[in-house]
């Protein structure tokens, strides 16, 4: 009986196929059902562009298939009903025969659900759905692949297993969502691929994947196929605690950490995750941080950039290990009782052409317009935040980060580039908002979502914005018009308190104001303390090499910078090496200067950051009422003369008194006006031997007088050693007065304060 005639295949389709520029392969390639002679059946299509010969195998079938006219390789099976499972036997013009599992017959990976909350922007979980995931699909092995190229004539996923051959493995539009996928059997883990694209205008462009979960290092850049998390998590009791707590009234002492070069191995050799683990929980907790706050860890070729020029949003960078590895650096930290910040970069992204850059050939991610599109003073691009699926990519890459890798907290860079939409710009190449002004609503409007989406989701989990303008209402709520981060950074209490210390101590009478007007608007937000890595590069020197005076005036000013830091409202971050004293500006290509510590006066400025990190964790007066204007009282902020500086912190009644003498002019006899009648007693001096101070004597245990002074009913008399900082404590002068006398200040929380550490980090 002569076989049934192979059916019409649709010119224009099968054309746009065998030209690689189809977006629906699916419509003719695989299986499907048709009318054989007035009866069922079904006719499966392949385009095998390099085959000599193929056959269809089901079960102990073997059926040769034929070419048509368009050069696809066809097979009709008559009465035969789907669901049907079979295999392609392709043979090479060579003459080599394999047996491959034929992608188009297999149904899509994504649901109607899935596409419809990412073209609104609200799919949360959005890293599972797009990028790479291997599976299984019907007993099949193999990975999913799925990416949004919304104006894409055709993309297909290449890569060494199809020999990074775009015609290949087309992939499939699924509807009008902008989405392409295809799921590839024999596709597994550790597989490099990207995306090729075709242009409405007729080129090719070769992407990575814009949610790949690894990167290839450069020159390469390919994505990376990667399985689901196998790490085993160990800190569940960290991560129930950060639920139920409050991070305004707790303490918060910042590690700013470049991975890459806080510490290295032998030759310069770059340490892994792993590596780095222990020795950095160990030297944060040992120096009293309460967390790190880790520089972009997202996949960005380009070292010189610190990680602010992101390339793979989804992936952490592969130059340290794995991400299972970074998850282990994570979970190590929190083990350590050390929370972990990630610096975040929703600002902008670099016009490298095999990432985000006209992704489809179009403005995908970026504005079309660059008087939107592009950033003037960074070389980028500027994210379209008026797209629905282009904000939810940030959002559920802020999330993909807290969920997949517990992290404790984002720090959005570059705030102020983003709400402005003349921000580095001249007069008449920026364009106004609807309402005629120059605030970019569409990206308020996602820093409102992200920061709901964090705190709604992930409570205790914080945002701080890096901020650096006089906005309005950065830390206030949603529900009262604010923008809902957690924290801001002080860029002015920053900037004015480093220009306060670059001047030498005999003219510092006449910067005082530099060291007090910041109290005049410290309550306007919630505040963060930076003293960050943009302030020693770029010429700007060492936070030591700042400071006026010899080596020791030096060291001496440091000290009292890091001290009144830590000690005045707000929360307050460090970068790595300012324990060490630094000579030099920090360079991104070799370690810290660790041989420092050979110096006996660098290793006591490393003695003293540990036991300044010791009191502020161990007293409450000095972080939980931060916020709060009832926290902070100046006692003198007007003696400029001497450039002494003196006020209390409180905890409801309990207290710490901090004086700051900013000139190497020992003040002895200097009278001090005391918020209570108590013994007070020196808790830190920064002048102490031990920390590389001079050693000038001072009275570790001061009574009051009932002398008024400075406003207070009682004062005490103390000698105030060269540019020093001392912290006093009160303790009752007896219990029979504490109880008469109800002005008396209760002592403080009577929690042990831990030994300084006395060894650094080997």
């Amino acid at each position: 009986m002569p076989s049934p005639a192979l059916p019409t295949t649709p010119d224009d389709a099968a054309l746009r196929l065998v030209r690689g520029a189809s977006a629906r392969p699916h419509d003719l390639l695989g299986v499907h059902p048709m009318s054989v002679d007035g009866q069922r059946g079904l006719v499966i299509r392949a385009h095998q562009p390099h085959a000599l010969a193929m056959a269809m195998l089901t079960g102990n079938e073997r059926i040769p298939m034929e070419r048509d006219q368009h050069g696809l390789f066809v097979v009709l099976l008559p009465q035969r009903d789907l669901p049907f499972v079979y295999q392609l036997e392709v043979t090479s013009t060579s003459g080599h025969v394999t047996v491959i599992e034929d992608p188009y017959r297999f149904p899509p990976t994504l649901g109607e659900m899935d596409l419809h909350l990412f073209n609104e922007g609200r799919h949360l979980r959005l890293w599972e759905k797009l990028g790479a995931h291997p599976c299984t699909i019907d007993g099949v092995v193999g990975t999913a692949f799925a990416v949004w190229a919304p104006n894409a004539v055709r993309v297909s996923v290449v890569g060494s297993f199809n020999q990074w051959d775009g015609q290949a493995h087309l992939m499939r539009l699924l509807g009008a969502s902008g989405v392409f996928e295809l799921f590839v059997p024999g596709v597994g883990e550790e597989s490099l691929y990207k995306y090729e694209i075709l242009t409405r205008t007729g080129t090719t462009c070769m992407k990575t994947d814009p949610y790949a979960h690894k990167l290839e290092q450069s020159p390469g850049f390919a994505s990376i196929v990667q399985a689901r998390s196998r790490y085993l998590w160990r800190d569940g009791s960290w991560l129930a605690q950060r639920a139920e707590s409050d991070a305004l009234r707790e303490p918060m002492l910042v590690y700013e950490v470049h991975l890459g070069s806080w510490m290295r191995g032998e030759n310069n050799r770059m340490l892994t995750y792993g590596e780095l683990a222990p020795r950095l929980a160990d030297h944060v907790r040992r120096l009293g941080f309460t967390h790190v706050e880790l520089l972009p860890v997202q996949e960005h070729p380009f070292g010189g950039s610190w990680g602010y020029q992101v390339g793979g949003y989804y992936a952490p960078t592969s130059r340290f290990g794995s991400p299972d590895e970074f998850r282990l650096l994570v979970d190590t930290l929190h083990l350590a009782g050390i929370g972990v910040l990630l610096d975040w970069v929703p600002a902008h992204f670099p016009k490298d052409d095999w990432a985000l850059r006209r992704f489809d050939g179009t403005a995908c991610y970026e504005h079309e317009d660059p008087r939107l599109g592009d950033h003037p003073e960074w070389g980028t691009h500027i994210f379209n935040y008026a797209r629905h699926e282009v904000r939810n990519f940030l959002v559920a890459n802020a999330l993909y980060w807290i969920e997949e890798f517990h992290i404790d907290g984002l720090r959005v860079d570059a705030v102020a580039s983003m709400l402005y939409l003349d921000y580095g710009r001249e007069a008449g190449t920026w364009l106004r908002n609807r309402h005629g002004g120059r605030e970019n609503l569409e990206a308020m409007a996602f820093l409102k979502q992200l920061n709901h989406a964090v705190q709604s989701l992930h409570p205790g989990v914080i945002t701080v914005a890096e901020e650096s303008t006089a906005w309005p209402k950065v830390t206030a709520p949603i529900s009262e018009g604010g923008l809902g981060f957690t924290f801001k950074w002080n860029m002015g209490w920053m900037h004015d308190t480093l220009d306060y210390y670059k001047v030498a101590p005999v003219f510092r009478k006449g910067a005082h104001d530099k060291l007090t007007f910041s109290m005049w608007y410290e309550y306007s937000e919630r505040f963060v303390n930076p003293l960050s890595h943009d302030e020693v590069v770029h010429l700007k020197k060492s936070l030591l090499g700042k400071m006026p005076g010899d080596d020791w005036q030096k060291l001496a000013n440091l000290r009292t910078l890091i001290g009144y830091s830590v000690t005045r409202p707000g929360k307050s971050l460090f970068f790595m090496g300012t324990e060490l004293g630094m000579d030099q500006e920090w360079n991104h290509d070799a370690q810290l200067e660790w041989h420092l510590l050979a110096d006996p006066r660098r290793r006591g400025l490393m003695e003293y950051v540990g036991a300044l990190g010791a009191l502020y964790r161990e007293q409450p007066s000095l972080w939980r009422g931060d916020y709060d204007p009832a926290g902070f009282r100046w006692i003198d902020v007007a003696d400029r003369e001497q450039s002494v500086f003196s006020y209390a912190r409180f905890d409801g009644r309990d207290h710490v008194v901090i004086v700051l003498n900013l000139t190497p002019v020992p003040r002895p006899g200097y009278r001090l006006g005391a918020p209570a009648r108590a013994r007070y007693v020196l808790a830190l001096n920064s002048d102490a031997p031990e920390f590389g101070g001079s050693g000038c004597s001072v009275d570790t245990l001061c009574e009051t007088e009932p002398v008024p002074y400075h406003g207070f009913e009682q004062s005490l008399v103390i000698a105030l050693p060269p540019l020093s900082m001392l912290v006093l404590r009160p303790e009752p002068v007896s219990a029979a007065a504490s109880s008469a006398n109800p002005e008396t200040i209760a002592p403080a929380r009577t929690a042990r304060r831990r030994t300084p550490p006395r060894t650094p980090i080997a």
